[in-house]
């Protein structure tokens, strides 16, 4: 399969710059499998289409302030780190009189990165050690502070958005990112990306899917910049996924059993909840069960679903991993033509617009 087979065209200005003005007030299409059929609709319509035997799954994974800007101690030059995930402190590191954290980081600099360079951020509160290049591609860094890097990073930190959302530095736009590219039940911090189709969700919604009897239990993906990682190989099965650190609680798993057992669907929220069940499940004789790890699962066409029945999801990138994964769920041909049909129906798309319920 290739991947051309996923393209299709995107006018520049359907890709959504901000969030809507009030959080759960998006178009939601809804696409039948069964038949093909198309429905234009709001997600506040969502409940309409769930019963009470249904249980929705989110990730509630939180992104916290990863960019953080500084400057090299020796030419002063600037810096940017996107912090991903932590890493052990080397032995014999570790500073008695200051936190010690590693991180693997990808930088930005104008100069070229070597092992031993140091770097202040936060002022100058945070003290950062260049260490060695990884496999990745990213770099571990040693961090060195007073006070905590979390705390230093809700002060001095940016939210990371995707590279299609285009920010100029605007105090407006980050405060705008820091509360709505965030979904209202984040909890876990680890995540450089948001769960996108969870920014849908206002307590409203949350209220009217409770009214209607629809039970919702959550799992954990941290998203890394990987999910906006390209696909470079003309063959689709010559892409590899990054890994992403995720976990599902024995009260998640114990919760699916009881919709199955019902006979219940499983409506995963997102991409991430989808990797995260099918990754746990393809390990588990179909089972999700509780568990964590790391998940480079890679679905696309003809995957079969072990776990998942149906999805709420964003409108993804032309030839992206994530409109593979849809493709499996529903079709190729289907998702196409619904992803033409949006486009001639103005729909929003990508991280901050629109959102489409497969059912």
């Amino acid at each position: 399969m290739q991947t051309s087979d996923f393209d299709y065209a995107l006018p520049r200005e359907l890709i959504a710059q901000e969030p809507p003005a009030v959080r759960g007030t998006s178009r939601m299409m809804v696409l039948h499998r069964s038949d093909g059929r198309i429905e234009h609709r709001h997600v506040t319509d969502l409940p309409d289409y769930l019963t009470a035997d249904d249980l929705l799954v989110l990730n509630d994974t939180r992104v916290f302030p990863a960019r953080v800007q500084g400057q090299w101690t020796e030419t002063h030059g600037g810096l940017e780190l996107l912090l991903l995930e932590p890493m052990p402190v080397p032995e014999g590191a570790a500073d008695k009189a200051r936190e010690t954290v590693c991180w693997a980081c990808i930088t930005g600099s104008g100069r070229p990165i070597r092992p031993g360079q140091k770097a202040l951020f936060a002022e100058g509160q945070l003290e950062a050690e260049i260490l060695e290049r990884r496999d990745s591609g990213s770099w571990g860094v040693l961090f060195r502070s007073e006070r905590p890097l979390m705390e230093l990073l809700d002060r001095y930190g940016l939210t990371p958005v995707p590279p299609y959302i285009h920010r100029s530095g605007d105090e407006r736009q980050a405060r705008l990112d820091r509360e709505r590219y965030q979904t209202i039940y984040a909890r876990e911090v680890g995540a450089v990306a948001a769960p996108t189709a969870g920014l849908h969700f206002s307590e409203a919604l949350f209220a009217a899917l409770d009214a209607k009897g629809v039970r919702r239990s959550f799992v954990t993906l941290h998203v890394g910049p990987g999910t906006f990682k390209p696909v470079k190989a003309d063959a689709v099965e010559e892409h590899h996924m990054d890994a992403e650190r995720y976990r599902v609680s024995e009260a998640t798993a114990q919760a699916l059993a009881a919709c199955r057992a019902r006979g219940g669907r499983i409506v995963a929220v997102g991409s991430t909840s989808v990797r995260t069940l099918e990754t746990v499940a393809s390990q588990n004789g179909g089972r999700v069960v509780a568990a964590s790890g790391a998940s480079s699962i890679f679905i696309y066409p003809p995957y079969r679903f072990l776990s998942v029945d149906a999805m709420l999801t964003n409108f993804h990138l032309p030839k992206s991993t994530l409109i593979m994964m849809v493709s499996a769920l529903a079709g190729r041909e289907l998702i196409l033509s619904a992803y033409r049909e949006a486009v001639r129906e103005r729909y929003r798309f990508f991280s901050y617009g629109d959102c489409m319920l497969i059912l």
